[in-house]
């Protein structure tokens, strides 16, 4: 005799030996969309789960708005950009050997060349001369040979007092090299008296150099304080990446710098020092101060254009990874399938497409896709 089905308090009825009714199991196949947001450099992707996907109440996904966009074909780089300075290049203290008072000084912004004027003291010309090697002595018949004295040589064979005398750059002052002196002191104006006073010259590596900012005043003393720093002629860009985007620095690395005026320019990459001021202008974009930075000096290829523009904020531009003649979209249309790998919703009207793709490069908040996609295609994004 078979057992009466019993009801439950809820009133589904389960079969008299207890067991209950197998439930039908649904598979749904779920497709979870992602955000991927692009690091710099293209060295890495993001990715978060757009919450608006969820499977939820119908409500819940109708406050949801998405838009279309088409697929894009053109190129792709995972450059850089980082802000700068466009500067003049290495400026370089000048402290007064000797004793004396100030009594002449250029003005900031002055163009002076090996062989004139630097400043004035006691009513003497204060003389720029080439070289890496500072003055210490006195030079004149009877000095001990020295590698001043060859420097000495250099530069008076260099600026034409020597002509005809069969004077060479070597380390001993010679008679030939007291009438040297002569002729320059005479260009001079100054006493002839063959003998290269301390004090009368400074040496700086620059055989031109431009004033940029004076340290002392008329009628000041000499001493130990810096009468001047003076900078090279040559304009180079100078810029502090963030320690996250150093590894794009690359020594003798290319790279474009964009000007005020919207030019661009290439240069090379110079330097990277650590620590302490950049480059820049005492006062101009991205000058003077101390810092724990990294600072990138980059040489310019082309003088010309940049001093157009002169000492200038600037954008420096690391190129990367370059793709060209490829399918792009944003980034916010990429969906990550259960299954692994991407795709994108493509829309035709009323009809909407999975469409698997492979990704490629990613720079930018934009992504390279290939697959059964095409230009113009619609996707869907999030709005």
């Amino acid at each position: 005799m078979s057992r009466p089905a019993k009801t439950t308090a809820a009133g589904t009825a389960t079969p008299a030996d207890g067991s209950r009714a197998p439930a039908r199991r649904r598979r749904r196949r779920i497709v979870v969309p992602l955000v991927l947001v692009a690091v710099l450099g293209g060295s890495g992707v993001l990715a978060a789960v757009r919450p608006w996907e969820r499977h939820g109440s119908p409500s819940a996904q109708q406050s949801v708005d998405h838009a279309t966009v088409p697929v894009q074909k053109g190129s792709l780089s995972s450059g850089i950009q980082v802000g700068g300075a466009l500067a003049h290049d290495t400026p370089t203290p000048v402290v007064a050997a000797g004793r004396g008072t100030i009594t002449a000084l250029p003005a900031v912004g002055a163009v002076v060349k090996a062989g004139a004027k630097l400043y004035e003291v006691d009513g003497r010309p204060v003389v720029l001369l080439t070289g890496d090697r500072p003055m210490w002595r006195d030079l004149g018949p009877g000095a001990a040979d020295g590698l001043d004295i060859k420097q000495l040589k250099r530069n008076l064979i260099k600026l034409g007092h020597a002509d005809g005398l069969g004077l060479t750059a070597d380390q001993k002052f010679t008679a030939g090299t007291a009438t040297a002196v002569k002729r320059w002191q005479k260009a001079l104006g100054q006493q002839q008296t063959g003998t290269v006073a301390l004090g009368s010259v400074v040496v700086l590596p620059q055989p031109t150099v431009r004033v940029q900012q004076l340290g002392a005043q008329l009628g000041s003393a000499l001493g130990a304080t810096t009468v001047m720093t003076v900078t090279s002629t040559d304009l180079v860009a100078t810029v502090q990446p963030a320690d996250n985007q150093l590894s794009q620095f690359k020594p003798n690395g290319r790279v474009t710098v964009k000007l005020t005026d919207g030019s661009t320019v290439n240069g090379r990459i110079r330097s990277l020092v650590r620590g302490g001021p950049g480059n820049g202008e005492d006062n101009g974009p991205g000058g003077g101060g101390g810092s724990d930075k990294t600072t990138v000096t980059i040489a310019l290829d082309s003088q010309r254009q940049a001093k157009q523009a002169g000492p200038s904020s600037a954008t420096v531009t690391v190129v990367g990874n370059t793709v060209s003649d490829a399918l792009i979209v944003p980034v916010t249309a990429l969906l990550a399938l259960d299954g692994g790998g991407y795709g994108v919703q493509v829309t035709d009207g009323s009809t909407t497409r999975l469409v698997k793709i492979q990704l490629g490069l990613v720079a930018d908040a934009k992504a390279q896709i290939t697959g059964d996609v095409r230009a113009g295609d619609q996707v869907v994004i999030p709005k």
